[in-house]
């Protein structure tokens, strides 16, 4: 029986040790996370929020609105469903046959669709499928994943991961740490498509600055926002416009006005982060069975900032009857609505509900 046991432990040691994966991970040092308290102290804003649609698909992970107030989101099945105002009344739009995840609304009408298996897409208004983009500077999109559209028809959009597409998820990507993300223009009017920032760590939400002289990509596997700037001086130019986030950014959005809308998946891991100079170690957790690798708390969370990066709203509900995760947020008018990667439904709550909330 010992000797059993001892080949038992063995196996498992060398399985540990040895057994060959698809990342390599990178050394680097994650910041000690914030605490949660002050302007990031836990509360229950979000306990309130209203579900949407329930039952109607899973994962709709972006919301967009049409100009008569009209919702439409992605499902991972593939389907573009527009809903009425009140989250109901389904109308199937069209069905990608990918992953669609980030939406937006051109200014001629079109629905542009990040599709994290087809690349950067477009939905005309009787369902047809215009493929914009699948690559660029000769690699291919491999984690297409938001998008937004500036006023003058320009698209910014993310390509999460040229290395890990969404069927080897974002885990992969983060857990690696390889800066395998971009941030990319595409130009429907010459239909050329170029890359401005490359080297991210999961590059994932983007949201055009309001006065439209730059736009904010979020790193989720970095906890920043990074900004890059498309007029003036420092045209071309990028920096951090809010570094060491509570949590692990996901999407993120503008109300044109004063306040961008960041999604944090869950909030920051101590155990990823005390392994982020360890590649070994994370190699090692990689090969655990998924329910013994680290896991994101069951926490909706979310930050309002103003146009410097301040924090002014802070929403958060947690426990596994929250709406969780949350991965994008969207203002329109006197309300939010919340996608989420993993819920059954989408949901909404009154702006007002918002109001005051940092501390």
């Amino acid at each position: 029986m010992k000797k059993i046991i001892l080949v038992l432990v063995l196996a498992a040691l060398g399985y540990l040790l040895f057994w060959p994966v698809p990342v390599e991970p990178v050394a680097w040092q994650a910041p000690q996370a914030p605490a949660l308290d002050g302007a990031y102290a836990p509360n229950d804003r979000l306990a309130g929020v209203i579900r949407l649609a329930e039952g109607e698909g899973t994962g709709p992970e972006d919301v967009a609105i049409d100009a008569l107030g009209m919702l439409y989101v992605g499902y991972d099945d593939g389907r573009v469903v527009r809903f009425d105002a009140r989250g109901e009344n389904p109308d199937l739009i069209a069905d990608t046959g990918g992953r669609p995840l980030g939406l937006d609304f051109a200014p001629d009408g079109t629905l542009v669709v990040a599709d994290a298996v087809k690349g950067l897409l477009r939905i005309g208004p009787g369902g047809q499928i215009d493929v914009l983009a699948t690559g660029a500077d000769g690699v291919p999109f491999r984690f297409t994943d938001d998008v937004d559209v500036a006023d003058n028809g320009k698209i910014y959009f993310s390509d999460a991961s040229s290395k890990f597409g969404p069927a080897m998820k974002a885990r992969d990507d983060v857990i690696e740490h390889g800066g395998h993300g971009r941030l990319l223009e595409h130009d429907p009017a010459s239909g050329n498509t170029r890359v401005l920032l490359d080297g991210l760590q999961f590059a994932n939400g983007v949201a055009m600055c309001a006065r439209q002289d730059c736009v904010l990509v979020t790193q989720t596997g970095s906890y920043n926002i990074v900004r890059y700037w498309l007029s003036g001086d420092t045209a071309g130019q990028h920096d951090i416009f809010l570094d060491n986030l509570p949590g692990i950014p996901d999407g993120i959005s503008s109300n044109g006005t004063d306040t961008y809308w960041v999604a944090l998946f869950a909030p920051r891991n101590a155990l990823l982060d005390a392994m982020s100079d360890t590649p070994f170690l994370r190699k090692m957790a990689f090969r655990l069975p998924a329910f013994l690798q680290p896991q994101p708390a069951a926490h909706a969370f979310v930050l309002g900032l103003d146009q410097d990066g301040n924090v002014t709203h802070n929403l958060q509900h947690e426990g596994p009857d929250s709406f969780h995760p949350i991965t994008s947020v969207e203002q329109h008018q006197g309300t939010l609505y919340f996608g989420s990667l993993m819920q059954p439904a989408f949901a909404r709550m009154p702006l007002a509900d918002a109001a005051g909330s940092a501390k």
